[in-house]
């Protein structure tokens, strides 16, 4: 089977289209501290001492800042890698939560 013209074949719907976040927005959404808004999720956080909190609900999920590790799982990232890895959004959900003011 062909493919149809260029010209003919079916364009994306812009108004479905998810947007598209510069690389500002991206850097930005990396480092945003991730303890206050998992507080504001209602996660229960537990002073690790250092700077390091665990969450409760995830043995030996240890954050720090803006980025986190899981060495029970071998796992570590960011602040948009958490929300993806760990929270299950994806990544457009994960930046207009980072984002949000």
């Amino acid at each position: 089977m062909t493919r149809p013209p260029h010209n003919l074949r079916r364009q994306p719907d812009p108004r479905r289209a998810a947007p598209r976040w510069s690389r500002e927005q991206i850097r930005a959404a990396r480092i945003v501290a991730l303890q206050p808004l998992l507080e504001k999720r209602g996660l229960a956080l537990r002073d690790r001492g250092g700077g390091n909190v665990e969450v409760e609900e995830c043995k030996g999920l240890l954050v720090k800042a803006s980025y986190w590790r899981w060495p029970d799982r071998h796992m570590a990232g960011n602040a948009i890698d958490f929300y993806v890895e760990v929270l299950g959004l994806s990544f457009h959900d994960a930046m207009k939560e980072l984002l949000a003011e």
